[in-house]
């Protein structure tokens, strides 16, 4: 699941990216096999409470978590 990231608060992709000119049709993050199509990743995985962190080009942080629990 994609989530964008703000200081504050974590919010679903789709909340933020719906009206977004780069979103997908569905209104969400262009993500293609694991990598994201309308940014570029900041920090790389850190373990499995760390996961990667990436900035689309309007500027919003974005993580893709995993929902399952181990």
């Amino acid at each position: 699941m994609l989530v964008i990231l703000t200081d504050q608060q974590v919010l679903r992709a789709q909340q933020v990216c719906l009206d977004c000119l780069l979103a997908d049709r569905t209104g969400l993050p262009r993500w293609h096999q694991g990598k994201l199509g309308c940014g570029h990743c900041i920090s790389k995985k850190g373990g499995k409470e760390r996961p990667a962190l990436y900035e689309c080009q309007m500027g919003f942080r974005i993580a893709s978590i995993d929902s399952r629990t181990q």
